[in-house]
């Protein structure tokens, strides 16, 4: 037997290795599937107002009424079931700051298809969610995050934020960890300090640069998002921002974006990962190099110390238990 051990061991270890190249085959051939699919965009409209009228979202977009500061608001968000046998969960996805809902539509379809419900919401101040002139803050995203699930009766979830999601899903795990099943960072910003070194400009300077957006300048910026080549299919979510730069209320667009840039600038929650008390998954891509402001900064040292998210990424693992 001692000398039969080994070889039992070394048709185990094939046997492993054999099932992990199975579902690592699957798994790609899902992934082109998704991406195949991700390439039919709909035609996206010359001019969209603030709100996106006109441009449809995959799935039906539902509001809940809020009221903040003495304005009635509404904000938008999808409600999915699983398309497959429910497994009990929810996952909540919370979108970047230049995106809204709709870019999650293939990770919905996944999700769904295992079994999940799947909610989705266009916080306040993107997509088709009002975008009023109001103080904006991750503790408030969170409580109107909050307040939809209990409108939903939802009372658990996994979270998921994506980019500035993920300083909004940090927070609202820090708010509401007994509501946070499961904590997904997915190139999240914010895991460090943009004071440091991105110069101050008040939101009046921000509005008067957001102002100037044209379909080109876009393009230019969510371009540095792909460093080994812009991809053709994201112009279904580039084009629909660029169609709100037409639009006669573009201003209120504008006056939002500068406000949610303060609030990144303002807010930040790279010093509390520690206090994180729930699983957490953190997705790092290795060629990420965003920083929020990255134009403001005249001094190349210090751009070139931040935004080195390989190390960033390594740091907030070591923070969060």
């Amino acid at each position: 037997m001692k000398h039969r051990q080994p070889g039992l061991q070394v048709l185990r270890k094939q046997q492993l290795t054999y099932a992990a190249l199975l579902m690592l085959r699957s798994f790609l051939l899902v992934l082109m599937l998704l991406l195949a699919r991700a390439v039919v965009a709909q035609p996206v409209p010359a001019v969209l107002d603030a709100t996106l009228s006109g441009y449809d979202y995959p799935f039906a977009v539902r509001m809940l009424p809020l009221k903040l500061e003495g304005q009635p608001l509404r904000m938008a968000y999808m409600d999915v079931p699983p398309t497959a046998r429910p497994n009990g969960h929810t996952v909540v996805l919370l979108h970047g700051k230049n995106f809204f809902g709709a870019y999650w539509v293939e990770t919905i379809r996944a999700l769904t298809a295992a079994g999940f419900r799947v909610v989705v919401p266009d916080q306040l101040g993107f997509g088709k969610s009002d975008k009023p002139d109001i103080h904006y803050s991750f503790h408030q995203l969170a409580r109107n995050t909050r307040q939809l699930l209990d409108t939903l009766g939802v009372k658990k979830a996994v979270v998921v934020g994506h980019s500035m999601g993920g300083m909004l899903a940090t927070r609202f795990a820090l708010l509401y960890p007994e509501t946070t099943e499961k904590l997904v960072l997915e190139n999240p910003i914010g895991l460090e300090d943009y004071r440091v070194g991105v110069p101050f400009q008040f939101v009046d300077q921000a509005e008067a640069t957001e102002r100037k957006s044209t379909e080109a300048s876009i393009r230019k910026y969510h371009a540095t998002y792909y460093p080994h080549g812009y991809p053709a299919a994201h112009d279904q979510w580039l084009l629909p921002l660029a169609a709100q730069t037409k639009s006669p209320d573009f201003g209120q667009v504008a006056r939002a974006n500068a406000l949610t840039f303060d609030m990144i600038y303002q807010q930040p929650v790279c010093y509390e990962f520690g206090q994180v008390r729930v699983p957490t998954l953190l997705i790092i891509g290795q060629d990420d190099r965003t920083v929020v402001g990255k134009g403001l900064i005249n001094n190349p040292q210090v751009l070139a110390a931040m935004g080195q998210y390989p190390v960033l990424g390594k740091r907030v693992t070591a923070q969060i238990k």
